[in-house]
């Protein structure tokens, strides 16, 4: 992951890149700022962490996952923070330590819900369970970042 944002959003005064979710179901991915731009492709699952890169008006560039890059409609995304697993099978934590617990383990693709982070351990939600992840598990959390 990227280091930790170091510009603001033109429109919002939010820090640039960072992380958010989408608020839709489906949510038209442009090839600019306008629904004028043609649709490069389409994300068909509400709460897919995406990162804004850029805002133009009432609209937000974004990179998914795989690095691809479009506009969506401010609209459909959402301060919400997710995460997908990414890599093998991972085993989360009933408290930020390998020893603890393991309370479930997650596949990679699935989607959760990010609670907080200190820099290095996460605590996560995936399907109605909570646990601890290492952040370098899964894509939605850049490095050494800290939520409360």
């Amino acid at each position: 992951m990227q280091a930790l944002a170091a510009s603001t959003g033109s429109e919002t005064g939010l820090p640039l890149p960072r992380f958010v979710s989408l608020s839709s179901d489906k949510v038209n991915v442009r090839a600019g700022p306008g629904t004028r731009y043609p649709i490069k492709w389409v994300f068909v699952r509400r709460g897919w962490p995406v990162e804004i890169i850029e805002e133009y008006e009432l609209w937000r560039q974004i990179r998914d996952i795989d690095g691809s890059i479009g506009w969506v409609h401010r609209n459909l995304v959402s301060n919400r923070r997710t995460l997908i697993i990414t890599g093998d099978l991972r085993a989360v934590y009933e408290e930020p330590d390998e020893k603890s617990p393991v309370v479930l383990l997650a596949e990679p693709g699935v989607v959760g819900k990010l609670n907080e982070c200190d820099g290095r351990w996460c605590e996560i939600e995936i399907a109605g369970l909570t646990g601890w992840l290492l952040a370098s598990q899964f894509y939605g959390v850049y490095e050494n970042e800290k939520i409360r």
